[in-house]
């Protein structure tokens, strides 16, 4: 019983942390990586269409993406979709591609993103100390029901704390990580 209500926090904890480093890989840091655009959705014939399945992206320069769709009049719908997105970037095409050029970020728009990535982070530590509560409460139900003893209760509490506390410095690694590379130019 206790093994398996620590089980599912772990797993929900590591989820949190999981979905904490996709939110993050969406924030540009003045780099080009295919993972600024995947969230897109583009209006392909009335049904938003993730960018993935209408073309291929690619990266031919750390400072560039290209964009190639596997039909050319698919152009024009992925065009709008960039720039209806909060990418801020303005799209070139050549009738075949369209690239992206990622511009080198300023001081004041880097320590923007440093507060936005910090802000996602605390949203992930709230995260994990709603999953700590939640498991505490199991426990507490358990030894309510008496399945299980006080001591018991006691013993995976602490276990439920050490794991929180383990998931908490790792999402404090991830947004200092991000932080880091937010900031070098």
């Amino acid at each position: 019983m206790i093994n398996e209500v620590i089980a599912d926090a772990k797993d929900r904890m590591d989820k949190a942390i999981e979905s904490l480093r996709q939110d993050l890989m969406t924030i540009r840091t003045g780099r080009a990586t295919p993972a600024l655009v995947d969230h897109l959705m583009v209006d392909y014939y009335g049904t938003p269409t993730p960018l993935q399945q209408l073309a291929i992206i690619s990266i031919p320069e750390a400072q560039q993406i290209l964009i190639r769709p596997y039909t050319r009049g698919d152009i024009q719908s992925i065009e709008k979709a960039i720039a209806k997105s909060d990418l801020g970037l303005t799209p070139s095409t050549d009738g075949q591609a369209i690239r992206l050029t990622i511009p080198a970020l300023n001081e004041d728009r880097r320590r923007e993103l440093t507060k936005v990535v910090n802000k996602r982070g605390e949203e992930a530590r709230v995260a994990v100390r709603n999953i700590r509560r939640d498991a505490n409460k199991d426990l507490a139900d358990l030894e309510k029901e008496s399945m299980i003893s006080e001591d018991e209760k006691k013993r995976g509490e602490e276990k439920i704390q050490e794991m929180t506390d383990l998931h908490i410095k790792r999402v404090d690694e991830t947004v200092k990580e991000k932080d880091a590379e937010i900031m070098t130019v």
